[in-house]
């Protein structure tokens, strides 16, 4: 374990979701996996906050529309671990909290590293990431440091990624399918949602929603800015 977690710093809202993540394994995964990569590890921060007036959320962001991978897609803020970031689960909790600084301003002082769940390759980047759970305790001001890097920072109340009107699954034509939302103007899909759709039913904050609900992931995409499900 990271010497930089301090899981019982938790607030009471997120002390359940907490304690079930110290019980996962990497074969607790509920969504498909391909082990391998080119050994690259990195780091991904769901910053969980609390909004006067929205409530409990989380901050996601979406891609610059011209990276070279994941392009325009939503996003937890993170990237790979540097030299300078050390080794082991500290390195990679250092790597999440440096990444999110430089991606969308948030002071990493302000902000409370309180577990991991189990490393998942993503195959085109070939990284092996890491999702760190945080609280951000002390809220600052944040947005968009590098438009080449980052188009939009969204702080995304938790009561609208339970909405069942906001879920549904998508699907393409190479054989893809899995969870989707539709939440401020983003569509997010793919591993994003896979993790959290998955953190969702470890919190037990899950509403039931329509699985059978499968949509184009194309159509969808194309109209990921409208504000609402397509229906």
């Amino acid at each position: 374990m990271s010497g930089l977690l301090r899981p019982a710093e938790a607030p009471d809202w997120l002390a359940g979701l907490v304690a079930a993540c110290a019980r996962v394994s990497p074969d607790d995964v509920p969504f498909r996996r391909r082990p391998g990569g080119n050994g690259r590890e990195a780091a991904v921060v769901l910053l969980f906050g609390d909004d006067d007036a929205a409530g409990p959320d989380i901050v996601l962001t979406e891609r610059a529309a011209d990276m070279r991978s994941h392009a325009g897609q939503a996003a937890f803020p993170g990237g790979g671990l540097e030299p300078a970031d050390g080794t082991g689960l500290d390195g990679l909790v250092t790597a999440g909290l440096r990444e999110t600084e430089e991606e969308i301003g948030a002071d990493p002082a302000g902000i409370v590293p309180l577990t991991t769940l189990p490393p998942l390759t993503i195959p085109v980047s070939g990284f092996a990431v890491t999702p760190v759970l945080a609280h951000w305790a002390a809220p600052v001001p944040i947005g968009v440091v590098d438009p080449a890097e980052t188009a939009a920072v969204v702080r995304v109340p938790l009561a609208e990624l339970t909405d069942p009107a906001r879920r549904f699954t998508v699907t393409s034509p190479g054989g893809y399918q899995g969870p989707a939302f539709t939440v401020r103007g983003l569509l997010v899909w793919g591993f994003t949602a896979g993790v959290l759709s998955w953190v969702l039913d470890l919190a037990g904050w899950t509403v039931p929603w329509e699985h059978g609900d499968v949509r184009d992931l194309g159509e969808a995409w194309a109209r990921r800015h409208e504000g609402e499900a397509i229906r």
